[in-house]
């Protein structure tokens, strides 16, 4: 089967699963499925300098209720540098609606963890109609949240940066004493420096511009947000910052850092299910 535009639609098997290369315009974009076609869809969206692996713990405990997709933003994973090498969230926003778009999701639920959340929320603010309900996990609400490193990350001389630099870097995306996966390692040291440097200056401006709660409150979309009260790179206490969204569900996990999809999936998939089961579309 083919669609419109004459590429072929990666979702026509009854089981939505594996992975695929979307042809888009900006470059190609990887993206996996888990699921049955028919369930309510699920996206999820990784973070800077992450990639669809960072919710491999996570996606076994979804898919009995959900098709879940999980996408490799621009510069990320598998998917390529945009050719214009541009990052901004808004343009991210717009590869996410397209890869939509692409495997013929009509309206999901939506999952941003750290600055995924940044695209996820670009995505409402460009295509209201693609989504049902947002999920933000450990997603800083304002640039005054932000808890500054002591050091700066990587230079272009550093580039590509030894295991143990990436580690020290990755610390404070989890609680102390936590042991970063190689992965976590694998998937920064496969980006280009400029790839990583520029997708987190994007997310800056992105909150620069307006603080997150601000534009989630015109916005009118159903809010859940998690936050590990171990956060090393956003304070904690700034999750406080949603409630100003009429109906926010602002949820603390204890013990975890700034990633509770890793640290501690269980946990994070019941609230996740907790708030999916209250706002899931089926598909035609």
């Amino acid at each position: 089967m083919t669609l419109p535009d004459g590429q072929p639609d990666v979702n026509a098997d009854a089981e939505a699963t594996g992975d695929s290369i979307l042809p888009l315009p900006g470059g190609d974009i990887h993206v996996c499925q888990d699921g049955p076609r028919d369930a309510p869809a699920l996206l999820l969206i990784h973070g800077s300098a992450s990639s669809t692996r960072s919710w491999d713990q996570l996606v076994p405990l979804l898919t009995e209720s959900h098709r879940v997709i999980r996408i490799d933003l621009p510069g990320h994973g598998r998917s390529a540098e945009p050719s214009d090498r541009g990052y901004e969230i808004p343009e991210q926003g717009r590869t996410v609606g397209a890869a939509l778009d692409r495997l013929g999701v009509e309206r999901a639920l939506v999952v941003g963890h750290s600055s995924g959340g940044y695209a996820a929320t670009a995505l409402i603010e460009q295509r209201p109609d693609l989504v049902a309900a947002l999920s933000l996990i450990n997603t800083g609400p304002s640039l005054n949240a932000f808890i500054a490193p002591e050091s700066a990350a990587f230079t272009p001389a550093q580039w590509p940066p030894a295991d143990d630099q990436i580690r020290r870097f990755a610390s404070t995306a989890f609680h102390a004493g936590y042991q970063i996966p190689q992965e976590v390692v694998d998937d920064l040291r496969g980006m280009t420096f400029h790839a990583v440097a520029a997708s987190m200056q994007a997310s800056r401006t992105y909150l620069d511009e307006q603080a997150l709660p601000d534009r989630l409150t015109v916005l009118g979309k159903p809010l859940q947000v998690i936050f590990g009260d171990q956060d090393r790179r956003w304070r904690p206490s700034s999750a406080a910052g949603y409630r100003a969204v009429p109906g926010a569900r602002v949820e603390l996990l204890a013990g975890a850092g700034h990633t509770p999809i890793l640290e501690d999936p269980s946990r994070t998939a019941a609230l996740l299910l907790a708030f999916t089961a209250l706002h899931s579309v089926r598909a035609d």
